[in-house]
């Protein structure tokens, strides 16, 4: 009786229907009480005994609460808390105690999972308390206190129907009395989502049909459900679900291809078909959701069909489906209720795949074996590598110009060594194009010696991105002393380098580096001028992208068997006269008659595009939640929403508080701002409706890990996940994006919802976990119909052990042709880095970018060489309304940027520590001069007139007032300038 009496209650997201999602209410509901305190769970027991001592006896049904369990009781008269005087009993089924009911007759609330927190605010660790006595008491027969309900801390906590876990008895029973079966099958709606792997109680219960599912959905939606399988018997081995066609009794038809299971079939973020196979464990239970895409024209009426479950090892079972398809037609595929599990279709998205060019770059051009694309060219030789790699950026960064930058010296290519180090000479079987399109050319090469074939595959995209798929074939048993590739620079365009342990700054005249893939994430690097570079990155056929941002220890990248070799490969660098070399070996190795090794490579021709002052100068972001008005008596004109504010309160999820993001939006594009909102999927909030489905899919969306972090996470996802980012004003726990899956899909349809449904103007990514692929498809949905698409990339600096010391640019170069602004970044230090560091790591200029500073605010004096300043908004020491204001006096807008990279830059000093950039309006110049002198230090101007235009008899020298930045000053034009240690001055020459 007492079950009975208290199950209802303990199933408060089961029955009430406005808590059906009660994940998904916004705002979130006021806490009962301190959770952090006392815990998420507790049972209220009302006392109208007596005596000193009673006995309470709950059954929690709670797969968290372990033997040792410490319990917490509440006197609710006096809110005193102390532990029970005994503990009887204490399991995941049931606990059993003796207490002081200390205020005598009255309520007393007992907490059965308390906890305590550490002190990482952003990334806590839920520590479940122990119960001081480790022993258990005898049941000395106390009177029996009265359980009124058993509650949580709010309903997001509730452990509704499907957490609420059947007893051994009660599973021993129903085992019994299906005793005939190897696996069990329950059919489950989507309101109801499978949480855990253990059986809930309400499966148990008589009355439930386990082989009829029943369900109404309205025309042109998806229309999801669960079947739960659980083996009993043997383990399944590649479980497969079907569905029949439905029919209604008036002739309707829902054809079986409108039926999908997203465990089983799907599509990858690339677009290619997938198929998996699903295994079940014994006593695992393992949720399929499947659903039907109805058809808009479909008739109304009760449907009825069946679902097969076929494992290859065990006999198929059928569940008949029930469905009633109401009159109704649901608006916009149902995509606007997300929490009716509505866009689960969109993890086998394809949207935006197709390879069309992206603006500023133009389509590809192909003229014999020369591949032309934006500033750029590629000459291939025969063999199918670069025979030379050109580019017709100016020294400026500011347009394409006429003159070609040769980057190679010589073709990139292979060489083998056989015994005694005798060199295989390849002949090569020429270049055959097998792909032409306006945003991609294939081509392949076969290329043959004595012992080995070569096969080639490349192909180049309009952005400057090459792939290569190199498969090495022996012909004959052959001892190999090495197999390298060489890729040869002009001396004169491997000027700076960023990777292989190098941060970023003039390349070392000799390197010698080895693979350490599990402390290192490195693979590659990028050598270069500013108007001329490549990116090379070694893979193979097993290349897995890594996590970063302080989990890269978690998932290492995968040690190539081809160019790593069991460490004996790696990279040298050297200086060959006119001539840099880059050297990938392998090292020596057996290779059997028909062994295969692949050296795949990736290559990155920079810059992408001219950088884009006007731009910079243009767009000026406030990063932060305040008032529009705010936001636009400030100056600025873009606004960056980032998570955990009321707008978007949930990280990397931002499809809860649509109503109030769009109201938000509206009004600041009534007052001419564009908002962008963060939006990485790096990880992904608990809040997210669809959890469970993809909890469902088991590693592939989610990060195999250990698990812990906040309490939410441990009590409801359990185990093999990796806690991530976590806001206390929300009660917002994030799980680790594994990488590369097909939650891409779903993140390249839910910007195109946010564009076309909400408006917004671009989104803020703050360090990534996807490659390239979904950048493009990403770019594409945001800029369509002439939405300004504006993305910009924050970056912390992964130069460290816990991201594998790589750098940020280097490890997101594949992004940034489709960058509209950098941010790096926190632990990036301005003050005591070279300027070629800030030029190479910070700025973007080699790569066609610009960008701002964050750490600290930045340097303000620096920063102005490359036309950054810190961002509006993110901190209160921070205002760079100030620079805007001198920008603006100056007449930035539309002036002629010279950085002093520019080796005819026409303004120098006399002091190669101190440097000068010039920004050029008609007659009027602005100079920045920043220091990296030791100390203070005094300077006179070296200014090529000529160059300028400008007559120095006409001209005078001022320094305008500049808050928190200069004090005003008048110079004549031979006057010595005084800078101070790690600053600088602007000046204005007219």
């Amino acid at each position: 009786m007492l079950l009975k009496k208290i199950f209802p209650l303990i199933l408060i997201g089961g029955l009430v229907p406005n808590l059906i999602y009660a994940q998904h209410i916004y705002p979130p509901q006021t806490p009962k009480w301190n959770a952090d305190e006392l815990g998420n769970q507790r049972a209220v027991l009302r006392w109208n005994a007596s005596s000193k001592q009673a006995k309470a006896v709950i059954p929690w049904r709670n797969i968290k609460v372990n033997s040792d369990q410490k319990v917490i009781i509440v006197d609710s008269l006096t809110q005193k808390q102390y532990e029970p005087d005994a503990y009887f009993n204490v399991n995941e089924e049931e606990g059993s105690f003796m207490f002081t009911p200390m205020s005598g007759k009255g309520i007393y609330y007992v907490y059965f999972l308390p906890y305590q927190l550490d002190k990482r605010t952003n990334y806590p660790t839920a520590t479940y308390l122990k119960r001081t006595d480790k022993t258990l008491a005898k049941d000395t027969g106390a009177s029996l206190a009265s359980i009124v309900r058993i509650e949580s801390v709010d309903a997001f906590n509730s452990n509704d129907p499907m957490e609420v876990i059947a007893t051994q008895k009660e599973i021993d029973q129903y085992k019994k009395k299906h005793q005939d079966d190897s696996y069990f099958v329950f059919p489950e709606v989507r309101e109801r989502p499978i949480k855990m792997n253990r059986i809930p109680q309400h499966w148990t219960d008589d009355k439930k049909n386990s082989s009829i599912l029943e369900g109404k959905t309205d025309r042109g939606v998806f229309y999801a459900f669960q079947l739960g399988v659980l083996p009993v018997k043997l383990d399944l081995k590649k479980v497969k679900i079907t569905a029949s066609p439905l029919k209604s009794t008036s002739g309707g038809t829902i054809e079986s291809r409108y039926f999908n299971c997203i465990n089983t079939d799907g599509t990858d973020y690339k677009g290619e078909k997938l198929q998996f196979n699903v295994d079940v464990k014994k006593d695992d239970l393992q949720a399929f959701w499947c659903g039907f895409d109805i058809p808009e024209n479909a008739s109304p009426g009760t449907y009825d069909g069946t679902l097969t479950i076929k494992p290859e090892n065990a006999a198929a079972q059928t569940v008949k489906i029930i469905l009633t398809i109401n009159e109704a037609k649901s608006i916009n595929k149902g995509f606007d209720e997300p929490w009716k599990m509505t866009r689960l279709p969109w993890l086998n998205s394809t949207l935006a795949q197709a390879n069309t060019v992206i603006k500023p770059y133009t389509p590809l051009q192909l003229k014999g074996q020369e591949v032309s694309l934006l500033g750029r060219k590629v000459i291939l030789d025969a063999s199918g590598f670069p025979k030379q790699i050109l580019t017709f950026f100016t020294p400026e960064m500011t347009s394409i110009g006429n003159k070609a930058n040769s980057i190679l010296n010589e073709p990139i290519h292979f060489i083998a060594k056989g015994p005694g180090s005798k060199t295989e000479n390849w002949k090569s079987s020429g270049i055959q194009f097998t792909g032409k399109e306006e945003g991609k050319v294939s081509w392949s090469s076969i290329n043959t010696s004595e012992n080995l074939k070569m096969q080639v595959e490349g192909s180049i995209e309009f952005d400057g991105f090459m792939e290569y798929t190199v498969k090495i074939t022996a012909l004959n048993d052959i001892q190999l002393q090495d197999i390298a590739m060489q890729i040869p620079f002009a001396k004169d365009k491997a000027i700076y380098m960023i990777g292989l342990g190098q941060k970023g700054g003039y390349r070392p005249g000799s390197l010698d580096w080895k693979w350490d893939v599990a402390k290192k994430n490195q693979d590659g690097a990028w050598i270069g001028n500013v108007n001329a570079g490549i990116q090379f990155s070694l893979r193979d056929q097993n290349y897995s992208r890594p996590l970063n941002t302080n989990f890269y220890l978690q998932k290492p990248l995968i040690l190539p068997s081809s160019w790593g070799n069991d460490n004996k490969g790696g990279i040298n660098i050297n200086e060959m006269g006119n001539k840099v070399v880059v050297n990938n070996f392998s090292g020596a190795r057996s290779m059997k008659k028909g062994d295969e090794l692949y050296y795949n490579f990736h290559l990155l021709i920079t810059p992408f595009h001219p950088i884009n002052t006007e731009d910079q100068w243009n767009n000026r972001f406030y990063h932060a939640y305040k008032p529009v008005e705010t936001i636009k008596a400030s100056g600025a004109n873009v606004i960056n929403i980032h998570h955990g504010n009321e707008i978007n309160p949930y990280i990397n999820y931002p499809f809860v508080a649509t109503k109030e993001m769009k109201e938000y939006i509206t009004k600041a594009h009534e007052k001419g701002l564009k908002v962008k909102i963060y939006n990485t999927i790096r990880e992904v909030s608990n809040r997210m409706y669809e959890l469970y489905p993809v909890k469902s899919l088991g590693q592939e969306v989610f990060s195999t890990g250990k698990g812990g972090g906040y309490s939410w996470l441990q009590e409801h996802l359990h185990d093999n996940y990796i806690a991530a980012w976590y806001v206390p004003e929300f009660k917002d726990a994030a799980i680790i994006n594994s990488g590369m899956n097909r939650w891409h899909n779903y993140y390249v349809e839910g910007m195109n919802w946010l564009v076309n449904n909400l408006g917004i103007d671009g989104i803020y990514l703050d360090d990534v976990a996807f490659d390239r692929v979904t950048m493009k498809r990403i770019k594409r949905v945001m800029t369509q119909n002439g939405h300004p698409g504006i993305i910009d990339l924050h970056s912390a600096n992964q130069y460290n052990d816990k991201d594998g010391f790589n750098n940020s640019a280097n490890l997101y170069l594949e992004h940034f042709p489709y960058i509209n602004r950098l941010w790096f970044g926190e632990y990036f230090d301005y003050n005591n880095n070279s300027p070629e560091f800030l030029l190479t790591e910070v700025s973007g200029i080699p790569f066609g970018l610009m960008g701002e500073m964050l750490q600290d605010d930045g340097n303000p004096w620096r920063g102005m060489l490359y036309g950054m300043t810190s961002r509006l908004g993110w901190s209160e020491k921070s205002n760079p309304t100030h620079l805007w204001k001198a920008w603006d006096d100056f007449g930035i807008k539309g002036s002629r940027m010279i950085g002093y990279w520019v080796n005819d830059n026409p303004v120098k000093t006399d002091n190669p520590a101190v440097l000068a950039t010039v920004y050029q309006q008609g007659k009027k110049i602005m100079i920045s001069l920043a220091s990296w002198a030791p100390e203070d230090t005094k300077v006179h101007l070296k200014v090529d007139w000529k160059k300028l235009n400008l007559d120095p008899k006409r001209l005078k020298i001022n320094a305008p007032a500049i808050k928190d930045f200069q004090e005003a000053k008048v110079f004549n034009i031979n006057d010595e300038i005084s800078i101070a240690k790690n600053k600088g001055c602007l000046l204005i020459i007219q």
